[in-house]
């Protein structure tokens, strides 16, 4: 039972921070003017509205399961480094199957979500979860979360750029 709820407190600390996240409620809003423009999308502004709003989810939802893994990764000692190479290999592939028009927010959606919310509240998780664990220490295992949560959402919106 534990470990259901540790996981899901995860993926809503990482889903709500980033939905709030002011940078990241700018850049979908001017994305969705953007992707108008370009006739990527609908003309009208509820065709913005609605790429803005599912871009957002996307990106949310996106960080809340980067902080899943990156919790479950704590809590079995994996290696940070074969899941950020392994992660960043499916972001190279992706970005040669994705449309060019999403390629660069893709890009973009994975530095604006680590910003003034999200980091110290995600940093803090990583870090006081490896201190309570036995066996895990603080500086090898309780940072790395910020790195998934800049990862994922690189992945995510790729592939919801491709679906669109």
């Amino acid at each position: 039972g534990s470990l259901f709820w540790m996981l899901f407190f995860a993926f809503a600390l990482g889903f709500g921070t980033t939905v709030a996240e002011p940078a990241l409620i700018a850049i979908a809003d001017e994305a969705g003017r953007v992707a108008s423009d370009a006739s990527f999308i609908g003309s009208g502004p509820d065709d913005q509205e609605a790429y803005a709003f599912w871009l957002r989810i996307t990106v949310a939802t996106s960080v809340g399961t980067a902080l899943v893994i990156g919790v479950f990764r704590i809590l079995k000692g994996w290696p940070i480094h074969y899941l950020i190479i392994g992660g960043y290999g499916i972001v190279v592939a992706l970005t040669f199957l994705a449309p060019p028009e999403i390629v660069g927010i893709a890009y973009d959606s994975g530095g604006v979500t680590t910003s003034t919310i999200t980091v110290p509240l995600v940093t803090a998780l990583g870090v006081g979860l490896s201190t309570m664990i036995k066996g895990r220490n603080p500086l090898t295992d309780g940072f790395g979360l910020i790195a998934f949560a800049s990862l994922l959402p690189l992945i995510f919106v790729l592939v919801y750029g491709m679906s669109i």
